[in-house]
């Protein structure tokens, strides 16, 4: 993963540095002033997300637990919202069948 992200660095340095020689040959693909902004456009693109996934493996190999939640604790979420919903349909279906008789008091 490290040669990885070292090559995409050293792709997109080179892709962002200035080079000598004639203007058209500096513009990348597209051609005229808009090419040359669009090109622009996506080395800085490239570079900020780079950056990122840099950054993001870097907070990885400092912090290995990043918080990630636990299958227990994903069941125990589970099993309340389902306590919830069963409490919420008990409820409903007691209030549907007794409407009429409750209606009086």
């Amino acid at each position: 993963m490290k040669h990885t992200a070292a090559r995409t660095r050293r792709a997109v340095l080179r892709a962002t540095m200035p080079r000598t020689g004639s203007c058209t040959a500096s513009r990348g693909p597209g051609r005229g002033r808009r090419g040359a902004r669009t090109w622009a456009r996506a080395n800085r693109a490239v570079l900020r997300l780079t950056i990122r996934v840099q950054e993001g493996l870097q907070e990885a190999v400092r912090r290995p637990d990043r918080g990630d939640i636990s299958t227990t604790t994903v069941i125990i979420w589970v099993a309340a919202v389902t306590g919830a919903v069963l409490i919420a349909g008990t409820i409903a279906v007691v209030i549907t069948k007794y409407n009429g008789k409750l209606n009086g008091l």
